[in-house]
């Protein structure tokens, strides 16, 4: 079966849902849609391992979330799991993490809520689907990856079509997708009517939470829930499984923790360490993370995706030292972007992958220069021509791990600087040649304003193989200008060969290459 027969089927359910009658054999209990509750923003899965899924949901009032999956779309032996109630104290969102579901296999799910006083009460099933990765079988598996939604003014343009490229992105039917960062734009207001060069209307629908910064805990949560409105990314949630990241526009542009804003900012709220607490836990209730108490919603995690694939997924913001000229010359707090509990976790876990393709997931590039104004820098370059400074200091002792415990296989994705790009780095090249070569794809905007490009640091000797984007182009183009990017890596079950491409908003791919997986 067609995975796109098996959605179809697999949503094919009654349209009148009341109470559980199809599971449990209770009496259905009719009621009006407005007495009983609805899960109006879809639902969604994620952090996918061999033989577990967290589904994710949310309510439009308190209620309990009801998960039921079956290996097939007609559901003729549902498993069902009743999990935790949704309340205004998470957003009214919920989550179950299903475990024991077998490896290698399309799942069929539904999510339901039911009425917290009479659980034979419930709302219309939100139905999706998925695949499992086999733990043991190398299978073909497709990553899709992408950043930065609804930024620079541009909103959901319901003439336009809403934020189109996800409904691109579905149609390519990846087993997975990483969102590497800016999934909201929390510090970025929109306003009704843009003028577009040509003269012509860019409407944007607003919502009092994308008509101010994000501030409040529950303003935070409008700016994800404004995304969620969007139908395109619904059904894409339903299929697809997301590896979220998290970078600074889920708090504000450039942010570090130990940042303090001027009094002219915008923000009522200066400190924000406090902005970044209230949007961790928008970013959390919002997206389908599975995180253990001791992780203490921690962004970075490994998600291992069978024999051929393992996902390593960086937090580039919580541990950061404050941005400055990035020129110490020793590693330290002050230097940190990854910081060292990170580093020693990455450093463990590629060491232990036994994944053919050690794919690191990185909210921001590693060779390409961003600014933070004048004399400080946002990501990890730099810009001075030499050795290793500053956050490059991180970078340089991972690299020289990854090549003295021969860890191979290694490749990067990232987004960030609104562009796609495809960089080989090379030590030949390089001021710090103590690595082996390794490429670095880069993709985005999903549903943002095009920019770039960005200068090159020679640090770590990237050539860039590929740029998306015209030469001389005005900055912050519109999606309607067609300059929107996402990127794929497919590996081969057979060869294990990796097809890195990117793509524009049509999936159209620009750039291929394939690259022949090295032996230990």
């Amino acid at each position: 079966m067609q995975r796109r027969d098996f959605l179809r089927r697999a949503l094919a359910v009654p349209a009148v849902y009341g109470g559980l009658r199809a599971v449990t054999g209770a009496p259905a209990i009719i009621r009006a849609d407005s007495a009983r509750p609805a899960a109006p923003y879809g639902a969604a899965v994620g952090d996918v391992v061999p033989g577990r899924a967290m589904i994710w949901s949310r309510a439009d009032r308190p209620a309990r979330i009801v998960v039921e999956w079956d290996t097939t779309d007609a559901f003729r032996n549902v498993r069902r799991v009743v999990g935790p109630a949704a309340s205004e104290a998470t957003g009214l969102t919920a989550r179950v993490d299903l475990i024991g579901l077998p490896t290698g296999q399309r799942i069929a799910y539904r999510v339901l809520f039911q009425d917290l006083a009479d659980a034979r009460v419930a709302s219309v099933p939100v139905t999706g689907t998925f695949r499992t990765p086999d733990a043991a079988v190398a299978g073909d598996v497709t990553l899709a990856w992408s950043a930065d939604t609804v930024g620079q003014g541009w909103g959901i343009n319901l003439e336009w079509g809403g934020l189109r490229l996800y409904e691109t992105m579905r149609r390519r039917a990846p087993d997975v997708f990483i969102h590497v960062g800016d999934t909201i734009y929390a510090d970025q207001p929109l306003l009704p009517e843009v003028t577009l060069d040509d003269g012509t209307i860019w409407r944007n629908v607003v919502t009092p939470a994308k008509s101010k910064v994000a501030e409040s805990l529950d303003e935070f949560r409008g700016n994800h829930l404004y995304n969620l409105t969007d139908e395109n990314l619904r059904r894409f949630n339903a299929e697809v499984p997301v590896v979220a990241l998290w970078d600074d526009h889920e708090v504000l542009d450039n942010w570090y923790p130990t940042e303090v804003l001027p009094e002219k900012d915008r923000h009522l709220e200066k400190r924000v360490a406090v902005l970044a607490a209230r949007a961790k836990q928008a970013f959390y209730e919002h997206f389908p993370i599975r995180a253990t108490p001791q992780e203490a919603r921690r962004v970075y995690r490994s998600i291992p995706y069978g024999p051929s694939v393992e996902i390593f997924a960086l937090d580039m913001r919580t541990y950061r030292g404050a941005n400055s000229p990035s020129r110490q010359p020793a590693l330290g707090p002050d230097s940190a972007i990854l910081g060292e509990a990170q580093r020693t976790w990455l450093k463990a876990a590629l060491r232990a992958s036994r994944a053919t393709w050690k794919v690191i997931a990185s909210d921001m590039p590693l060779g390409l220069v961003v600014a933070d104004g004048p004399t400080d820098f946002e990501a990890v370059a730099n810009g001075d021509p030499g050795g290793p400074l500053g956050r490059e200091l991180e970078i340089a002792d991972l690299l020289a791990f990854l090549k003295r415990e021969r860890v191979r296989n290694v490749v990067w994705v990232t987004g960030d600087v609104h562009y796609a790009a495809a960089h080989r780095y090379d030590p030949a090249r390089a001021r710090f040649a103590d690595f082996d070569p390794f490429w670095e794809f880069v993709a985005g905007p999903l549903h943002a304003g095009t920019f770039g490009p960005n200068a090159l640091d020679p640090t770590f000797g990237p050539e860039v193989r590929f740029l998306g984007i015209p030469a001389g182009m005005k900055p912050n183009r519109p999606p309607s200008a067609g300059l929107q990017f996402f990127g794929t890596l497919r590996v081969d079950a057979k060869t294990q060969v990796l097809t890195a491409q990117l793509h524009d908003l049509t999936g159209k791919a620009l750039y291929t290459v394939d690259l022949a997986p090295a032996r230990a």
